[in-house]
């Protein structure tokens, strides 16, 4: 559709239902309307006024299955209502792609091998799609792109998932007919990722982004994951989503977060296994001892998180596929229990004068009211999120507290720490 047409069909708000649809929440339509007529304007700036298509997908956020994905355990991810869009059309043979605050980004299809030199940039990324793509038998080609995201960097939401199937859903769209499945975009995301960017990450991210809603993902067999996506409302049982960055630095975490798969693999060694997924808790019990010796006590611990947590991700998925809310808080809060006291990812040792994410918690758990048997008796409930030490804290909040709670949240870490989001069951697709 050519340019103009777009922007007169959003002026007169012949998208607005399917704004509605796509980003859940009625008070962000006007700001989404205006966001796609300015995209559609400053692509029409850079490349002038064409026959564009728009994209969409998806930043996400893990609800359930605290590292365990590393271990070929269970997970349950969540696409969010804040996402990357995407104004293109075809161009033959070279990609332009313009996003917005990191500038302008040219490469050629001549060469779809990965090249040392961007290894760790956006520009290898889009190349590893790209090759991808190719290597599964699909058509692909050049494309010009404006690109505006507003899932933050770095706040564990995964943005670079969300850019990923991005522009894994530009190719099937402009080149496919939109017939390449979901997740075959987010496996082409996650080979992009390993191969291009250099970052060995598993699939949790590429799926939840690529396939939206809620998302049960297996990893037993991690090269054919089984994954089952569940359409659930938060609206429906009176509850948003808040997502606080903490603003805790990430600064010399890496043997923090490498430390986490090397102690559960080290504790699976004790057994004769590659990974914990194999060892029931039994056994873990039993020989923990035997654990403690050859790993150290926190190895046992780590191990005796993953053997529990991996199992609640399982029936957290099956909570919410029954619609039963009060159950699915409950192993939630237990998933918070265990990733703050076994897991031991939510303040770095090496550092205990700074505690962002432990601060966090203990004033959400105050102002939330966190003290009841049942916690749907709270005003919410919180846990760390995604890979911690630092970084961001989770919360689902009832309706009824949410101003309060982001005043809250604001007040400790500064204006706009805060997210307040919603569950969004389109995962990455073509709008218009």
């Amino acid at each position: 559709m050519l340019s103009k047409d777009i922007i007169s069909a959003l002026e007169n708000g012949r998208y607005d239902s399917t704004l509605r649809k796509l980003y859940v929440d009625e008070s962000k339509l006007s700001y989404q309307r205006e966001r796609y007529i300015n995209a559609v304007t400053k692509y029409d700036e850079l490349f002038g006024a064409s026959d564009i298509s728009i994209f969409s997908a998806p930043g996400r956020t893990e609800i359930g299955g605290n590292h365990t994905d590393h271990q070929h355990g269970q997970v349950l991810a969540a696409a969010i209502n804040d996402d990357a869009i995407a104004v293109s059309a075809r161009l033959e043979n070279e990609v332009r792609l313009f996003s917005e605050g990191y500038g302008m980004i040219e490469l050629s299809l001549d060469t779809l091998t990965p090249v040392p030199e961007e290894m760790g940039t956006t520009k290898a990324l889009i190349r590893g799609v790209l090759a991808g793509m190719d290597r599964k038998g699909y058509s692909i080609g050049g494309f010009t792109a404006y690109v505006t995201s507003d899932v933050l960097s770095g706040s564990g939401l995964s943005s670079s998932a969300a850019f990923e199937s991005l522009i894994g859903v530009i190719i099937s769209g402009l080149y496919n007919e939109g017939n390449v499945p979901q997740v075959e975009i987010a496996k082409i995301g996650q080979f992009s990722e390993n191969n291009y960017l250099g970052k060995p990450c598993g699939l949790m991210d590429q799926t939840a982004s690529s396939v939206g809603s809620l998302c049960y993902i297996d990893f037993m067999n991690p090269a054919e994951p089984v994954i089952e996506k569940i359409t659930f409302s938060l609206e429906s049982v009176g509850y948003a989503l808040c997502i606080t960055d903490t603003k805790g630095s990430h600064a010399d975490l890496t043997p923090d977060y490498a430390a986490i798969p090397a102690e559960m693999k080290g504790a699976a060694k004790v057994f004769g296994e590659e990974v914990l997924r194999p060892v029931p808790i039994e056994d873990i019990i039993s020989g923990i001892n035997k654990i403690r010796a050859a790993e150290g006590d926190r190895a046992a611990l780590r191990a005796i998180h993953f053997a529990e947590e991996t199992k609640r991700a399982k029936a957290e998925a099956e909570a919410l596929k029954n619609n039963d809310w009060r159950s699915f808080l409950h192993i939630f809060t237990k998933s918070a229990d265990s990733s703050f006291k076994y897991l031991q990812n939510v303040y770095t040792s090496k550092d205990v004068m700074h505690q962002n994410v432990s601060v966090g918690i203990a004033v959400s758990d105050v102002y939330l009211d966190c003290g009841a048997v049942d916690p749907a008796d709270n005003l919410g409930v919180v846990r760390v999120h995604g890979g911690g030490f630092a970084g961001t804290i989770q919360a689902f909040v009832k309706n009824e507290a949410v101003a309060g709670y982001k005043k809250a949240m604001d007040d400790l870490f500064g204006e706009g720490s805060c997210n307040v989001l919603n569950i969004r069951n389109e995962g990455c697709i073509q709008v218009i």
